[in-house]
């Protein structure tokens, strides 16, 4: 089989993702990706019948048995001074946090 993410996909992916990698690393990392499609792929190749039901690990999905979610409940952290009081720079009571760079995608 051939690899499915080519040195020049790879660059693109490493780019996008604004990723620094040494030449040895980005061939390593772009070889463990490619052997990770090619193990969907054999995975894909597995035929299977139609009528096998979904299944979550192997055991049926039946929504009986599954617990509903929790219903969001906003409650207040008693002491907000000392988490703010962590933070390198605070303005009207909110962390700030540096901007991020960011550049228009072609």
């Amino acid at each position: 089989m051939s690899e499915q993410i080519t040195q020049e996909v790879f660059e693109h992916l490493v780019e996008l993702a604004a990723l620094q990698l040494d030449p040895e690393q980005a061939e390593y990392l772009r070889r463990q990706l490619n052997n990770q499609l090619k193990a969907i792929h054999e995975l894909e190749a597995i035929p299977l019948d139609e009528d096998i039901p979904i299944s979550l690990h192997g055991v049926p999905y039946e929504e009986s048995g599954s617990a509903k979610p929790r219903e969001d409940e906003w409650i207040k952290y008693p002491d907000v001074k000392a988490i703010l009081d962590q933070a390198p720079q605070i303005e009207d009571g909110y962390i700030v946090v540096p901007d991020i760079p960011h550049t228009e995608l072609k």
